[in-house]
């Protein structure tokens, strides 16, 4: 169904695209104004391409040529129509086998040689079976319908080149090239181009929420090089084409390029696109072009609806169907020949029989006429009873209360409707780290600077007693729609009046958003910034270096005293500047939507303050100007400057002596003046003495310069204390600043240098504000951003540093990548040792934080010379500018950046276990599930996290493959695999229930196999993938460090496929989409990275421990549910229809009937089918509680395999037995007698619904008011439609006639002796074998439904007794000192 449905789209697709599309000529003379191709070539777009123009612009003829051509905005998300819904419904449900082999036998019926009933009657079981599940179609496609209209109805303001004004239209009239004008907080209507935005750079800010579901807020940025920018857009002045891909589903890719009127081009990327479903935020207005519209947006796009899978169990029953219908097919030759051969032998019949057809051909007729006879073994009514039986399944997943996060108002989401069982099969599950197991709350714990490490104790003290805060805010859930939506409060300031609603949530929750603001600001919230992670406690002895800023005595190389040196000072500016700066965070605060960067204000708090410290810094103060001025003035002198914060100066100074006249009495020694910094990696000169000449020289002229500087600035210091004034007091509203980061990550880093008082205050394009203590707002100039990818694992800025005007990259990212890129020492033997030594000291910090659980980051740096930097520029603005492979060269620029850095430190930030992770993971291995832990993370952080989450115990041994080659790596896993053999394998077996005991303990120990990402790939590959795999499956968990998302998928696919097991994976980001759509059950946290592991996945929780109770119960009850229902099904199905099959030995096999062709048909369809879907939603086998307790039952279900082959003839050769005893025992009771055929077949039917019935009573675990009336009505119906149907029909079911047959038989005793006798007959063996089972070999499962239903009390005595007769042995009383002690699952589960 949903195959057809998404080849019809596509066919729609086909049939609308432009035949003029393809490949793109370049024109003859391209400008080379305005390019930003260094050798003037053209711009391409390979492959097919689409070209968009202004609706209303001077390329009118042209428009209505191509535009008109593209799809509109209107979205219909329904698959029928009114005229469509009956045939295209018909023709999806035909698609099913069983559909048409009931369609055959319908039209066989018709065949008058083969008819064995009534034509209408033979349609019966057909039409209903149609009629249901047309019916749930059908409203399901009309809620369908009703979303549509609203979405498509709502309004947005859309240029009129008639009226020459922006006018109201609705969403389903835009179309490609209208110029669309949004407000804060609308909802983006199509995909657009940013053509305007209010902001005065030129930036829009966005929420994906609706999109991918993540909180924070996106810059989206106008198209460069616009004309008329910075002023109120005109789309008059708009006579631009616009090139750009087809419509595709890449959220995070857009290429193409806008051609102005003069031939000069602008490529266009990711950045300047606005995506359907998202909401403006903090932006007056917006203006845009549309490009894609309606179905071609890449929202749209993406809207896969529901996921279908096909689950073992459906697999399995599709095989039983067949061997039914071969089943059928037995019985019908055999009633064939049979038939063939009674006519041979029959001779002067005494009653009518055609003798003119001959033997053979009146047995090929009786083949067709039994197929149509015994057509109910084909049980049609199952597929439309599991779908029913699933879907009450899922309400109450959905509905467990234990399964909901108040905190963030979501429950479990069942996005894959039809593998509900497989929850009870998982043999092995494949897990995420970050996220998953984890928080993904990040929080600075500790950092490492200049090679020396802060331990941050208070800090660590303080995670320890922290305590999630609980909700303030009362009478109000908070949702995460609601969380998002408060955020839109911050816009009043820019007079945002109208409230966002969202498309995927229109309901009357959209009302109350709208009546949300009100107006006075409200708090907001905002995507990580947790209290926990705000509140960060400084190292006391990092405080104290900071301190030294302000002292008068800093010395130059590094002592044995306490006074820091000024070498390891930059280092610390420099790491504290990187961790503000270094991100793409986003700062506002309740009162306005952002802190933009002032223009002209001179971020000094006062002349004297200023004049002290660079005294005894001796640098220029001009330099802290420079983001005011050009960075190259003459009479600027920088030579102390470039001494201690430059990067090649090889020269070394001593500051100098400074009188006690001009020290600043009373400083403050709180106030930690933090001095950004441009190259930490100062190199020392001690080679000779004429080198320290010329240096003092040097800083004697240069302090004399600075002397004079000084004091042509004393005449402006009243208009600086001003200045100074207003900015104190913007700094005392420091405390209410928000940051919207991307990442937990960049949030932590940003909180951890506010801190410490180095605070990023505002952001814009082009200028960071930064607040230095000490200084105050800082004005660094913003020059490139290179953000984080999972190819390159870091981020980059490069900025002009505030004090010395020099082009600075910083870096951040895995410590594995930046070690790798850090510049080689060189020049003198005392840097060579200090880089060296630092180098050291780092790394062995990064391990130490590893092995804490601590996920690392290294921050380094590097100073550009302005030549290597215009080269750069040139290289990365013709990357940026390219249409063709600019991802390739955007790659290759960063990397020609980010080489030769200087390491400045490494961060440990802490990401706390979810609650009950401990507990969820040892549940599950008790369960028989193999837990595998795929990470990107460092192999030691990956081992402490699974020694923090019980995955690796003290008593296991940990198996370690990291390899340099391939040949290495599999002499490593032929090694390993022999140890583990010659070990037993007794360690690496999953726990049996028999030993539940030994497992809950944790006595039992067993192999941990850890690979990193570069040998993962080598094991992988064909010629190691079964050493690999033998000895993965031989360990009792597995942990792959360092792997990508291929690796990932790759890992799950390999064992899915070569173990034959059910795997499920679970993660939270965009990094787990894979391996969640390659296992056979994907689960996606909804946590902090978005929404793309939840919209990929096929059930959605929000924390691991409700794997627990999703798996252990629920997983367990819906296997044993619809198994039982199958073969119940089955059952039920195969004892009706041998009992018409018995009939035909004494009819000549002529395809005679003894029951009435009504009850015939509605037997099975009517009066015993509902029983089982109660069955199938209700039974529980063992409560809720005792799977919790005892995982083990979990796996006793999964192991003994309620549904297999084994089962399945076992319960088919019951209901042989069961209609053998249903026929014969009236057989002979009414031999000899004159009784009709329809009396005789009256109670047969009776003692089959009976018997059927009450076989679902005694299979049944749980039997409820509900399960008696529905198997009391089952019974009242049939009596009172066989009595209705003997009162009054007469001629309803010819050639028969039933008028009287069932009350003359109801009134005769030998009916009910009969009925009774034939029940007990054909039950009791199943209820013998049963109490045999039970008393001699009883399952785990059983145990523990006795356990349960055992008095506490009575179990005390019962075990108090049994100590006192065992007194002589050496052990321990059991349950004698505490009288509520339970019985242990060593005791309840073997």
């Amino acid at each position: 169904m949903e195959q057809l449905h998404w080849v019809r789209h596509r066919c729609r697709q086909l049939l609308v695209a432009d035949s003029g599309r393809g490949w793109y000529s370049a024109p003859e003379n391209p400008a080379a104004k305005g390019s930003l191709e260094p050798h003037g070539s053209p711009h391409r777009l390979s492959g097919k391409r689409r070209k968009v123009l202004a609706h209303h612009g001077p390329y009118q003829q042209e428009y209505e040529g191509i535009c008109k051509g593209y799809r509109g905005n209107a979205i219909r998300t329904t698959k029928y129509s009114l005229l469509s819904f009956i045939p295209m419904n018909l023709f999806q449900q035909f698609h099913r086998a069983a559909n048409l082999y009931f369609l055959f036998l319908v039209l066989l019926n018709w065949v008058p040689v083969v008819e064995a009933f009534q034509k209408e009657i033979t349609m019966i079981p057909l039409v209903v079976v149609l009629s249901v599940i047309a019916f749930k179609d059908g409203l399901e496609d009309y809620r369908r319908y009703q979303y549509d209209k609203k979405v498509n109805n709502n309004i947005v303001r859309v240029y009129s080149g008639l009226q020459k004004d922006y006018i109201e239209q609705r969403w389903q009239d835009v179309r490609v090239g209208d110029f669309i004008r949004l407000s804060c907080n609308e909802i983006i209507p199509a995909d657009m181009l940013l053509l305007y935005s209010s902001d005065p750079h030129g930036v829009c800010y966005i929420e994906t929420a609706n999109l991918d579901g993540e909180t924070n807020l996106k810059q989206r940025q106008v198209v460069a090089d616009l004309p008329l920018q910075g002023v109120e857009f005109t789309p008059e002045s708009f006579h631009s084409r616009i090139e750009c891909e087809n419509p595709n589903n890449n959220l995070s890719k857009f290429r193409g390029y806008m051609e102005h009127s003069t031939k000069g081009r602008v490529g266009l990327h990711n950045n300047n696109l606005l995506l359907r479903s998202c909401t403006v935020r903090n932006t007056e207005t917006v203006v845009g072009i549309v490009v894609y519209a309606g179905h071609e947006t890449k929202a749209m796009m993406n809207n896969s609806g529901p996921r279908y899978k096909r689950s073992q169990m459906e697999r399995r029953l599709n095989i039983d169907i067949l061997w039914c219908v071969l089943l059928l097919i037995i019985m019908c030759l055999t009633a064939a020949i049979g038939h063939g051969l009674w006519l041979q032998q029959l001779k002067d019949p005494i009653f009518l029989v055609d003798t003119e057809t001959s033997p053979a051909l009146a047995g090929f007729y009786v083949f067709w006429t039994m197929i149509i006879v015994l057509q109910v073994l084909i049980p049609i009514s199952l597929y439309v009873s599991i779908e029913i039986v699933k879907l009450g399944q899922i309400y109450f997943i959905q509905n467990d209360l234990a399964l909901y996060n108040d905190q963030l108002d979501s429950r479990i989401q069942c996005r894959a409707l039809n593998i509900t069982e497989d929850l009870g099969q998982i043999q092995y599950l494949f897990s995420d780290k970050t996220g998953t197991l984890t928080e993904n709350k990040m929080v600075f714990r500790r950092c490492s600077v200049y090679g020396i490490e802060y331990p941050h104790e208070e800090n660590a003290r303080r995670l320890e007693v922290y305590e999630p805060e609980e909700n303030k805010v009362t009478g109000q859930s908070v949702t995460l729609r609601s969380g998002c939506s408060a955020r839109s409060l911050s816009c009043r300031s820019v007079n945002c009046n109208q409230s966002s609603v969202s498309l995927h949530t229109l309901t009357a929750d959209s009302e109350e958003e709208q009546d949300g603001p009100s107006s006075h600001v409200q708090p907001r919230s905002c995507a990580f910034c947790s209290r926990m992670a705000k509140e960060v406690v400084p190292d006391p002895e990092l405080v104290r270096k900071l301190d030294c800023l302000a002292s008068p005595a800093v010395s130059v190389s590094d002592s044995s005293s306490r006074t820091p040196s000024s070498l390891e000072l930059t280092y610390i500016t420099d790491f504290f500047l990187a961790l503000a700066i270094c991100n793409s965070v986003v700062v506002s605060s309740p009162s306005q939507p952002r802190h933009v960067v002032p223009e002209a204000r001179i971020p000094l708090k006062s002349l004297e303050d200023i004049k002290l410290m660079f005294q005894r810094m001796n640098f220029s103060p001009f330099s802290a100007l420079s983001a005011f001025s050009p960075p190259q003035t003459k009479d600027s002198p920088r030579s102390f400057t470039r001494r201690l914060f430059a990067r090649g100066k090889a020269g070394s100074f001593t500051p100098p002596a400074i009188p006690a006249s001009s020290t600043k009495e009373g400083a403050d020694p709180d106030q930690d003046v933090n001095l950004e910094t441009s190259n930490p990696s100062h190199k020392l000169d001690s080679s000779g003495s004429e080198n320290e000449e010329n240096n003092k020289v040097e800083d004697r002229e240069t302090e004399d310069d600075l002397r004079d500087k000084l004091a042509k600035l004393d005449g402006a210091a009243d208009g600086m204390e001003t200045s100074t004034e207003e900015l104190d007091t913007e700094n005392s509203a420091d405390d209410e600043l928000l940051y919207e980061a991307e990442s937990p990550d960049e949030a932590a880093l940003v909180h951890a240098a506010r801190a410490y008082r180095c605070t990023l205050r505002g952001r814009s394009p082009e200028n960071l504000l930064v607040d230095l203590p000490g200084i105050g707002c800082l004005a660094v100039r913003l020059l490139h951003i290179l953000p984080f990818d999972s190819n390159r694992k870091r981020m980059s800025v490069v900025v002009r540093h505030p004090l010395t005007g020099q082009v600075v990259v910083y870096t951040k990212g895995a410590d594995s990548v930046i070690m790798d890129l850090l510049e080689a020492p060189q020049g003198a033997e005392q840097l060579g040792d200090r880089c060296s030594h630092i180098r050291e000291q780092t790394q062995k910090h990064l391990d130490s934080y590893a092995r804490e659980g601590l996920r690392t980051l290294c921050i380094a740096k590097k100073v550009l010379e302005e030549e290597e930097y215009e080269l750069w520029l040139k290289r990365q603005l013709y990357a940026e500018a390219s249409i063709e492979d600019r991802e390739e060269l955007l790659m290759e620029s960063a990397h020609r950046l980010e080489t030769n850095l200087t390491l400045l430190g490494a961060t440990g930030i802490v990401d706390r276990l979810q609650e009950e992770v401990p507990e969820t993971i040892r549940a599950l291995q008790r369960a028989g599930i193999k837990v595998w832990v795929l990470t990107g993370d460092k192999q030691e952080t990956a081992i402490n996290i699974a020694c923090a989450c019980k995955l690796l115990r003290p008593n296991d041994q940990l198996l370690t493959v990291n390899c340099g080659s391939k040949e290495t790596c599999a002499a490593l896993l032929q090694e390993l695999l022999m140890e583990v053999q010659r070990c037993g394998e007794n360690w690496s077996e999953p726990p049996s229930a028999g030993r539940s005991a030994e497992s809950s303990s944790g006595a039992a120990a067993g192999f941990i196999l850890v690979i990193d990402g570069r040998t993962l790939d080598w094991a992988l590959q064909d010629e190691l993938r079964s050493d690999f795999l033998e000895l993965s499956r031989q360990c009792k968990a597995v942990i792959c460090c360092r792997s990508t998302p291929l690796q990932k998928s790759e890992v799950v696919r390999l064992v899915r496929d070569q173990l034959k097991v059910m795997t499920l994976a679970v993660g939270d980001g965009a990094n787990d989409v894979s391996m969640i759509q390659v296992a056979d059950v994907g689960i996606g946290i909804s946590g902090q990275e978005g929404m793309q592991a939840v919209m990929s996945s096929d059930f959605a929780i929000s924390r691991f421990k409700h794997l627990r109770k999703l798996l252990l119960v629920h997983g367990h009850w819906c296997y044993s549910r619809l198994a039982n229902m199958i073969l119940y099904f089955f059952y039920k199905n195969v004892m009706y229809v041998n009992l018409l099959f018995w009939y035909q030995f004494f009819c000549g096999f002529s395809g005679s009937v003894m029951t009435n062709s009504w009850v015939l048909i509605l037997f099975n369809l009517l009066f015993t089918s509902v029983p089982p879907l109660i069955y199938g939603v209700l039974d529980q086998d063992v409560p809720a509680d005792a799977l919790m307790e005892l995982p083990e039952l979990y796996q006793a279900g999964h192991t003994s395999k309620i549904y297999i082959p084994r089962t399945f003839w076992l319960t088919i050769l019951d209901g042989f037995y069961q209609s053998l005893i249903c026929f014969f025992v009236p057989y002979f009771t009414y031999a000899g007698s004159d009784i009709g055929d329809l009396s005789f077949g009256s109670p047969i039917n009776t003692s089959a619904l009976l018997i059927i019935l009450l076989h679902q009573v005694i299979e049944s675990h749980t039997l409820t008011w509900l399960h008696g009336i529905v198997l009391l009505g089952s019974g009242v119906s049939y009596f009172a439609f066989v009595l209705l149907l003997s009162l009054w029909c007469v001629t309803c079911s010819p050639p028969t006639n039933p008028l009287g047959v069932e009350t003359l038989q109801m009134s005769q005793p030998l009916f009910y002796m009969v009925c009774a006798l034939t029940t007990v007959v054909a039950l009791l063996p199943r209820i013998l074998v049963r109490a045999l089972r039970s008393t001699l070999c009883p399952s785990a499962v059983l145990k523990a439904a006795q356990k349960k239903k055992m008095d506490p009390e009575k179990y005390r005595k019962r075990m108090q007794q049994w100590n006192e007769r065992h007194a002589g042995a050496r052990r321990l009383p059991v349950c004698v000192d505490n009288p509520v002690l339970e019985p242990c699952a060593e005791d309840m589960v073997t």
